[in-house]
């Protein structure tokens, strides 16, 4: 399950599900962005407009209220009262007078506080509202000249405490840039589990891909009903294409087993004619004697290959039977090394620990052994010694070992494929289906064949059987 997760979670830069997480995350965080600082915007705007509304329309009405109280008290006596008419809890009012000689201020103002003396040492104020940030609090404030009955009398002051609401505000914003920011997080990864999803298709392809082989062309089909139209229409064109496949090696099949059947009987024909007619030798010359063995040889050899190819294609199409029952395996061995000797004139020894039973299809046991002893005569010398090595643990073992010339490591891993040869310029007579039968026939009787081979040291072929119980 870990591994399932890990596999699915991991992260290749260069993958299609990456790059569109990746560009649609982005999309959604610009849009997101903007949205977000649109609001902002709109939010501080509103905020601060009304202040700034306040505070102009406090400028605007202070000298109008002062112009009245003047003519019923002293000028100063008379801006005084309407700056105490307008102040206001967060509204501080004040003036400094051009004479010098005195300040009237809004009685809210409080003596000891750093803030407030900031405040009444300002000289240089924008007459539009702004905001303006004194001692890490926040004020909304316009400087007009004051004008009462004509006359200029000072320089009036006007600020609004904006603190509790632009902390307020910075908390809001806050909160919304957390709130985006964790609401983009779900987005890419909704996201990201919806890509993979839609490319799941894809990923069932290639798997099916990598493990489709020419025995399973027939059944390898993918299911993609719910996947996207486009994934859809590659799935069927994907099936189409195995279906063609399947169809083509079936046709080729058939036509390797008809082949191999209709040239074997002639073949046969021909190379026992060519056999009685060796047997006569009554009147034959050297030169048509070494002519009619070389045909006679020829023709034994291609009836070999044809009788491979058409295992070969009952293999592949499933009618090739095997007869298993149980078999004395060292009965078996001395019988073929018997016939090995007299084709190979080589020494071929027999080493068993005792009496192996295994379960096998007797005639084509035989058939492997014959190929294996046949390849290490081909590459070895005639003076080195073969040997069959039987032993039996959990299974019956047979090693069929050569001092030949050995197979280099890169290639052992494809001596079974079907006409691959090793090396063409030192191979001798042969198709290169010798191994690829014996495999095809160790498997077919429930087996297994490996082979472990240096240069220069010669190979040995293992054969693993059940055995009986």
């Amino acid at each position: 399950m870990i591994a399932r997760i890990r596999n699915i979670w991991r992260i290749d830069p260069f993958s299609l599900r990456v790059r569109l997480t990746i560009g649609i995350a982005a999309v959604s965080a610009l849009g997101l962005g903007s949205v977000a600082v649109w609001t902002t915007w709109q939010m501080q705007q509103i905020l601060i407009g009304s202040h700034k509304r306040h505070v102009e329309d406090i400028a605007g009405r202070l000298p109008r209220d002062a112009e009245i109280y003047s003519e019923m008290f002293l000028v100063a006596t008379g801006v005084q009262k309407a700056i105490d008419n307008l102040t206001a809890s967060q509204t501080f009012l004040w003036v400094n007078f051009f004479d010098g000689t005195n300040q009237a201020k809004s009685t809210n103002f409080n003596s000891t506080d750093a803030t407030a003396i900031a405040l009444l040492s300002l000289r240089q104020v924008s007459t539009s509202p702004q905001v303006y940030v004194i001692n890490n609090r926040y004020f909304v404030m316009c400087a007009r000249t004051l004008r009462v009955n004509g006359n200029s009398l000072g320089q009036l002051f006007v600020a609004q405490d904006i603190s509790d609401e632009q902390t307020m505000f910075l908390t809001v914003v806050k909160g919304l840039g957390v709130t985006s920011l964790l609401i983009l997080i779900a987005i890419t990864g909704a996201i990201a589990l919806y890509i993979q999803r839609s490319l799941k298709p894809l990923m069932q392809i290639n798997q099916l891909a990598a493990k489709v082989s020419a025995t399973d062309l027939g059944q390898a089909k993918l299911q993609c009903d719910r996947a996207p139209t486009e994934v859809r229409e590659l799935a069927r064109t994907y099936n189409m294409m195995l279906e063609r496949l399947a169809a083509a090696w079936e046709q080729q099949e058939q036509f390797v087993s008809n082949v191999s059947h209709e040239l074997r009987t002639p073949l046969t024909i021909v190379h026992g004619y060519l056999q009685s007619v060796l047997r006569r030798e009554t009147n034959l010359t050297t030169i048509q004697r070494d002519a009619l063995e070389t045909a006679a040889s020829e023709a034994d050899r291609t009836i070999r290959l044809l009788q491979d190819l058409l295992d070969l294609a009952r293999a592949d199409s499933g009618h090739l039977h095997f007869h298993i029952e149980p078999i004395v395996l060292n009965a078996l061995v001395a019988e073929v090394v018997g016939m090995a000797r007299q084709y190979s004139n080589r020494e071929i020894a027999i080493e068993a620990t005792g009496e192996i039973i295994v379960l096998a299809d007797r005639y084509r046991l035989k058939q492997v052994l014959l190929n294996l002893i046949d390849n290490a005569v081909k590459y070895s010398d005639s003076s080195q010694r073969i040997a069959l090595k039987l032993d039996q643990l959990e299974q019956a073992r047979i090693q069929v070992c050569d001092r030949g010339v050995g197979i280099p490591l890169q290639q052992q891993a494809r001596i079974f494929e079907r006409f691959y040869r090793v090396d063409e310029s030192r191979s001798t007579s042969g198709y290169g289906l010798g191994l690829s039968i014996v495999k095809t026939l160790v498997d077919g009787m429930g087996g297994c064949v490996t082979v472990s081979s240096r240069l220069g040291e010669g190979s040995v072929f293992t054969i693993t059987l059940p055995i009986a119980a």
